[in-house]
């Protein structure tokens, strides 16, 4: 593991956010404009606050690309935070001699009460900033180079959202253009409605609403991850990846958490003969594995659902207490978001993203882009019935 790993820097209301890249093979084709589409999808969908009125986020690449192509070295990205100017004074860097109103009224869900209890800190504020969703930024300015990298394979990438406030899509077949046109991302335009409309209902209230997402990866090769290893399974490394992104609390591959209520005649996915194939050897009738058996991707579309609970910050808090005193208050709020889970799906898309390069890197290798790509090619070759293989013919 760590073939393809990524550090980030950075507050909510700091100068900006850094994202430092290690492992990117030389002579991949870069530039900010690969990475500034996804940027700009995480910033929309219904029910966002007015932080994204303020922010027009671009990562800058700063370091690790020369003529517009990777040069092997570790890639710095920058994203200036344009909120900044008006958090000068309490964010600044340097020793202030103005007094600076401290957050003491703990939110509970947030990490309000665990990290300032951990690091010893007397204001909330050195928590809140780090721990805010706004790092995610950053992230998916990551996985846009992941998806760069892997979109040099014919992998591509999707997301569209499940469900918000109770109201779920009862879309089969998902038209990707009408998602990303659509204004919580949904593939239902009837639970669309039914969406917009809880939105609006939780704004009204002071309140907040979570919901469930999907991401869906086609062209992902059979191999990735292993088993034998419990760090090594792609799976595993998948739901990890999603539940460090703020505010998931639940992850399920294929169908998930639904297969419980089958029997496994229902859920298991029979594997066809060679006379049956098409695109690819070694396909299934269906795809409730979601792509992942045996912590190994097996060739079909990897299929990753995730839980995104309320966001902690509402307009009308819940009681809490206050950090010096033990007393009850009612909790701290700042300017947030009613619902994240539209955006939510193009961050967990990243981090599939970065999963997926990281267990490409690990599999195949290679210095350079063509490098890589050579060792796939030679892999490629190999997959297939025994008889097929030894004959030159894998298909």
């Amino acid at each position: 593991m760590g073939h393809f790993r990524f550090l980030t820097s950075g507050e909510s209301h700091g100068k900006g956010l850094n994202a430092i890249i290690e492992g990117l093979p030389a002579g991949l084709p870069l530039t900010e404009d690969d990475i500034a589409a996804d940027l700009a999808r995480r910033q929309g969908g219904y029910g966002r606050g007015g932080r994204m009125k303020i922010e027009k986020d671009r990562a800058e690449i700063v370091g690790g690309v020369r003529h517009g192509l990777t040069l092997g070295s570790p890639i710095a990205l920058w994203i200036q935070n344009r909120d900044w100017v008006n958090w000068t004074e309490k964010m600044a860097v340097e020793p202030v001699d103005a007094e600076i109103e401290r957050v003491t009224r703990l939110r509970p869900g947030h990490a309000d009460l665990p990290g300032s209890q951990k690091y010893h800190f007397a204001d909330v504020r050195n928590v809140l900033e780090r721990a805010s969703a706004r790092e995610t930024t950053a992230r998916v300015a990551v996985g846009g180079v992941a998806k760069r990298w892997l979109g040099e394979f014919g992998i591509r990438f999707f997301s569209h959202t499940l469900s918000i406030g109770g109201v779920r899509s009862a879309a089969t077949d998902v038209d990707w253009d009408a998602v990303e046109a659509d204004a919580v991302r949904s593939a239902d335009p009837d639970a669309s409605r039914g969406m917009v409309e809880a939105i609006d209902a939780a704004k009204k209230d002071g309140d907040t609403l979570g919901g469930e997402v999907e991401v869906r990866v086609t062209g992902v090769p059979l191999g990735l991850g292993s088993y034998v290893h419990w760090d090594r399974k792609l799976d595993g490394r998948i739901a990890q990846a999603i539940c460090s992104i703020n505010a998931f609390k639940g992850v399920g591959i294929g169908t998930g958490f639904d297969a419980v209520n089958l029997r496994g005649s229902q859920v298991h996915d029979v594997i066809l003969p060679a006379d049956r194939w098409t695109e690819r050897p070694w396909q299934h009738s269906s795809n409730n594995h979601g792509g992942i058996e045996g912590g190994i991707s097996t060739g079909e579309d990897v299929v990753v659902r995730a839980a995104v609970k309320p966001i902690p910050t509402l307009a009308h808090p819940l009681p809490s207490v206050d950090l010096d005193t033990g007393e009850e208050v009612l909790a701290h709020y700042e300017r947030s978001d009613v619902c994240v889970v539209p955006a939510a799906g193009v961050v967990a898309e990243a981090m599939v993203a970065i999963v997926l390069a990281d267990a490409w890197l690990e599999k195949f290798g290679g210095d350079t882009l063509d490098e890589s790509r050579s060792n796939f090619e030679r892999y490629s070759a190999t997959i297939g019935p025994r008889d097929r293989v030894n004959s030159g013919d894998s298909r």
